[in-house]
């Protein structure tokens, strides 16, 4: 099994990275820079906005060619999206400023931006940038660190995590890291997630594990209902750790997928967590339905109605609201079968037995309902599949942050 452990990006075997304040933000860090001098296996899952930031597009094109990579460059604050010929021609100069410094070709460079749409790019403050932070990059903690700060926008803390498992009889590692706090929602959002790991990972197994994983990870999150124009996950695997390639049909690959599953599932639920204005966590996991999509469904449903967000942030158990977003969800089910209870550190709660609502004390609720993570369980009665996703509640701060984003 695997394990996790204190660790950054560059933390597998073979990665170099780094980050610092260019000057496209007034103080805080905004670039970043991921370094592999063996060239990586690449996957990648992209958001399905119609309007795609000039990275997004540069980046499919390299996928899907099947080219290796060696770096990927990252800015925040500025998304070089809706920037028109003039954006595309920028991401292009900054993969071929990196590729320069690090004697290698532009397309094996990846792009990444974040921030403000619309805007250009203030290309020589990110080419100095880039020039500078090259020198800079190392497999050190601090440079680790430093890259996931630098691709913060307004996230209140930095996102990462690590985990080693075994292989093959040979230890590797998995590390990651994103950012994401506000326009969250499933088929990508306003996120970006970068995981590298020193394993030697087929690179088509490795896309259709991502893949897979995508749809119960990072697809099964909400903050907010929108879906962004510069959202991706990227993979890179470069096999430092292992001299066997590791496929599909070998009998480790699924101890690979458990570690790969967590650190994902890891990443997605720090970015809710962390949602603009949040103050709680809820976990919703629907049971007993027909179909697993189905159970996707009325998660998602209830995690992105607004008034069941409003009520865990005022730490109210109107509990009705949730059994009308899953009415609304577009699902077959019988009413008078379901289940509903809450649940946190301070005690369980249930509210709804087979369609019969169940007294409750409203001291115990509001004890439940002071935590910082609520789990929610919706039993539908009528199948064996099951869904489980994460949203957070909607608060004052999230519209006083979203109403002078720009200025």
């Amino acid at each position: 099994m695997f394990k996790e452990v204190k660790g950054h990006i560059n933390t597998p075997k073979g990665f170099l990275a780094g980050g610092l304040h260019a000057g496209i933000k007034k103080k805080k860090k905004d670039l970043a820079l991921i370094y592999t001098e063996a060239p990586a296996n690449l996957a990648g899952v992209f958001t399905t906005n119609q309007v795609k930031a000039a990275p997004v597009l540069w980046n499919q094109e390299i996928l899907h060619q099947g080219k290796a990579v060696h770096a990927v460059v990252i800015n925040s604050g500025n998304a070089n999206a809706c920037t028109g010929v003039k954006g595309i021609s920028d991401n292009a100069q900054m993969a071929k400023c990196v590729a320069e410094k690090l004697d290698c070709d532009a397309e094996e460079v990846l792009v990444a931006s974040t921030g403000i749409i619309g805007l250009p790019l203030p290309m020589d403050v990110v080419e100095e940038g880039i020039k500078t932070l090259a020198g800079k990059i190392t497999s050190k903690s601090l440079c680790g660190k430093n890259a996931a700060e630098a691709i913060m926008t307004t996230d209140t803390f930095s996102k990462e995590v690590c985990v080693e498992v075994m292989i093959k009889g040979e230890k590797i590692t998995i590390s990651g890291m994103s950012k994401g706090s506000g326009m969250i929602h499933p088929n990508m959002a306003t996120m970006l997630s970068f995981v590298t790991t020193d394993a030697n990972v087929a690179a088509e197994d490795l896309q259709a594990l991502l893949a897979e994983i995508n749809e119960d990870t990072y697809n099964m999150i909400s903050v907010d209902g929108d879906t962004s124009t510069n959202d991706m996950v990227i993979v890179l695997a470069n096999g430092a750790a292992m001299s066997e390639k590791l496929t599909k049909d070998d009998p480790d690959f699924s101890t690979f997928k458990k570690a790969f599953l967590y650190v994902h599932q890891t990443l997605a639920k720090l970015i809710v967590k962390d949602g603009e204005g949040a103050s709680k966590l809820i976990e919703v996991t629907v049971t007993g339905a027909e179909s697993t999509k189905d159970a996707k469904k009325i998660v998602k449903s209830v995690l992105t109605s607004s008034l069941v967000k409003t009520a865990f942030f005022g730490e109210d158990a109107n509990w009705g609201r949730i059994l009308c977003a899953a009415g609304y969800a577009g699902v077959n089910f019988d009413p008078l079968k379901v289940g509903l209870s809450f649940s946190s550190d301070k005690g369980s709660l249930e509210l709804l037995s087979a369609g019969e609502p169940v007294a409750f004390s409203e001291a115990l609720a509001s004890e439940v309902l002071s935590e910082k993570e609520i789990y929610v369980h919706l039993s539908l009665g009528t199948g064996h599949a099951k869904a489980v996703g994460w949203g957070c509640d909607l608060s004052y701060e999230y519209v006083k942050i979203n109403g002078d984003y720009r200025t």
